[in-house]
Parts: structure tokens; C-alpha cells; sequence
């Protein structure tokens, strides 16, 4: 499912124009976005969470030129997904 399909979706479900229903959607992307990239991480009830995970640094190995390199210590955004919509998704 695309982006706009959801937002087609949203538009037939609610009776909204489907250029409101996308402006909305587009601006709940930003504010998760920007609340990620301020290391606040955003908490919806029932559906999910979406938080910043910190990888620590590691040694990794470039096989083709056998050489070890080191990654650095980095954020990465994640999706946690609410027990509820687990279980749902499960039956």
C-alpha cells in the first residue's frame, strides 16, 4: 500500500477531499520525523511507537578487500509495534 493509496483510502472512509487527507497525512510524517530527529521519540496508544535505537560501535569485516573497518556508534529510527496490533496481526 502506497501513500496514496492511504490517503484514498482515508478520503472514501471520512468523506474528506482527498487534498486535505494528504496534507494531513504528509504533516503527521514531518512531526514524527522531526520528533525523531530531535531524539523525542513519539508514542501512539494502540498502534505502535516509533523510537531512536543507539547501535554501538562494532568492528565489521570488508570480505572482498579482507580488511576490518570500524562502524561507528549511530541512532537509527525504529517501529515498535503495539501488543494489540500484534495480536491482531497474528489471527
Amino acid at each position: 500500500m502506497t501513500k496514496a493509496d492511504v490517503v484514498n483510502e482515508i478520503a472514501q472512509n471520512t468523506g474528506i477531499d482527498k487534498a486535505t487527507v494528504l496534507a494531513t497525512v504528509e504533516s503527521f510524517m514531518d512531526v514524527v520525523k522531526n520528533s525523531l530527529i530531535r531524539k523525542e521519540n513519539v508514542y501512539l496508544r494502540g498502534f505502535g511507537s516509533f523510537i531512536i535505537k543507539e547501535r554501538a560501535e562494532k568492528t565489521a569485516r570488508n570480505i572482498s578487500k579482507n580488511t576490518t573497518i570500524i562502524i561507528p556508534a549511530h541512532s537509527i529510527p525504529a517501529f515498535k509495534p503495539s501488543k494489540t496490533f500484534v495480536d491482531q496481526v497474528k489471527k
